[in-house]
């Protein structure tokens, strides 16, 4: 028999009451855990060394140097604020850049310099073919491919297509090269996981992850501008390397990064597969590309306009000019339509339009919805080919008078200067790099607090190319008159790596 002794009331009550708050307790825990269980993917995948073990031996290393040929010795080159910089050219100057014998009037004799870039690429046939970006290879004289195992092959170039920034690549290998297929970056949605391999920093071989972000990003670099967003680390050196989904295929080519710093801070964007595939393999096909051309200038729909023109909403492409020799013309498109589809594919807003135009075959008849005077109408359009026309209107236009490579100007707080044998020596700038050279930079302007500097070169001015500091103050002055409040700058560094920043339009 077991004897028990009662505990006075007070006592059973607090014990009581403690073990039904408890109770309660676990059991709100275990509702919980019923109603939202902790996915299992919650702290990402338990491991990629698989996939990239299955992966790796595809990507590569790109080496491009181009040689060039400068009168005299150089100067040694010295960053950018060095003290005593004016100093040592002011030196050299006066000791005759490549004189002998100490004949100060001597002609100096022709010797060559030789830059270099550093990038990441990807087979995607055995037999020898390599994507990378245009930019990692510009305008090199030679153009090396390496492997994991170590090896090198030197590699020709069968194609390449600045506005999306891609290159094609031949090498000749004694044996079959590991590939990687191409995947659909069209069924990849912001959440999902992915890989980037590539080279930065020249390390080689270097495996990030993260997923994708966001998709259909328009970062203001080009009139296709569609890019994955991806918070996977991506480095300078990692421009040209593949973006692969959990199957070991890509998805993206890596390519541009968004930094106040030049490092990785999660913001990359890479082109997307659906965008690179149809040019890559025009480039294999022809070593150029093909894309179709409507002959339309065109400008986006804004609320008010579309009141304006009955739309029932912002929507499609506003035809702001028509090409006289373009295919837009005999077909009856006019000034002031709204383009709201093309080829059966809706145009939601006016950048889906070159997008979609540029990927159509040249010489296909296609259907063009537009809206005019608030009546729906539909026109047959044959494309033609959009080089065709570039060249024609590049040959139809009035060159503005040159400039003295030397002339400088101030512009959004910089005081700018056209490129020079003497800048290029004295930043250490390629050759292949084009644009303004940023010589000054007003340590109050807003492009002081977004970290441009000098030797650094302006490339573009909201998405046209400049050349000579006019050029950027008439860009500017244009972006003024349009309304807008910020230019988006193409900054390269010396080396030719490129980053967008926006800077305030005082």
């Amino acid at each position: 028999m077991v004897s028990t002794t009662m505990a006075p009331r007070s006592g059973w009550s607090a014990w009581r009451a403690g073990f039904r708050g408890r109770a309660a307790a676990l059991a709100i825990t275990a509702s919980l855990s019923a109603i939202a269980p902790l996915p299992s993917f919650a702290k990402g995948p338990e491991s990629l060394a698989d996939l990239a073990a299955q992966v790796t031996d595809a990507v590569v290393n790109i080496s491009a140097s181009t040689t060039v040929e400068t009168r005299g010795r150089t100067m040694p080159q010295l960053p950018p604020g060095t003290p005593f910089e004016d100093l040592f050219e002011e030196f050299f100057n006066r000791r005759g850049q490549g004189n002998r014998g100490g004949e100060e009037n001597s002609t100096p004799r022709p010797q060559p310099r030789r830059s270099s870039s550093l990038g990441s690429g990807f087979v995607i046939d055995g037999s020898g073919i390599v994507i990378t970006n245009n930019h990692v290879i510009g305008d090199a004289n030679e153009i090396y491919v390496g492997f994991n195992d170590g090896s090198k092959l030197k590699a020709e170039i069968i194609g390449k297509d600045s506005k999306i920034d891609l290159a094609v690549l031949r090498v000749k290998p004694d044996k079959p090269l590991k590939a990687v297929p191409f995947g659909d970056s069209e069924a990849m949605r912001p959440g999902d996981w992915v890989i980037a391999i590539g080279n930065p920093f020249g390390l080689g071989g270097s495996v990030s992850a993260g997923i994708v972000s966001a998709r259909g990003r328009n970062i203001e670099s080009g009139p296709y501008d569609n890019y994955i967003q991806t918070d996977a680390a991506i480095n300078k050196g990692n421009s040209g390397g593949p973006l692969f989904n959990m199957n070991g295929e890509v998805i993206g080519i890596n390519t541009a990064i968004l930094s106040p710093t030049g490092g990785s801070v999660g913001i990359g964007f890479a082109v997307p597969s659906a965008n690179a595939l149809p040019i890559i393999n025009q480039l294999r096909e022809f070593g150029e590309t093909r894309r179709g051309w409507l002959g339309v200038r065109i400008q986006n729909v804004d609320d008010a306009t579309a009141e304006a023109l009955a739309l029932g909403g912002a929507r499609g492409a506003l035809i702001a000019n028509v090409d006289e020799k373009g295919p837009a013309k005999p077909a009856g498109l006019e000034v002031g339509d709204v383009i709201t589809k093309f080829d059966g594919r809706d145009v939601k807003e006016s950048r889906d339009l070159p997008r979609i135009v540029a990927s159509t075959p040249v010489g296909k008849t296609v259907d063009v919805t537009v809206v005019r005077k608030g009546a729906e109408l539909s026109k047959q359009v044959t494309l033609g080919r959009l080089e065709d026309g570039e060249r024609a209107q590049q040959a139809g236009l009035t060159q503005p008078p040159t400039e003295s490579p030397a002339a400088t100007r101030r512009a959004l707080g910089l005081e700018l200067s056209g490129v020079s044998e003497e800048l290029r020596r004295r930043y250490n700038i390629k050759e292949s790099v084009k644009g303004v050279v940023v010589t000054r930079v007003d340590p109050n302007s807003v492009a002081a607090d977004k970290r441009i500097q000098p030797g650094e070169v302006i490339v573009e001015v909201g998405q046209e190319a400049v050349s000579s500091p006019a050029d950027v103050a008439r860009r500017v002055e244009t972006l003024k008159k349009d309304g807008r409040k910020s230019a988006l700058l193409l900054v390269s560094n010396a080396q030719g790596e490129v980053r967008f920043v926006a800077v305030t339009i005082e």
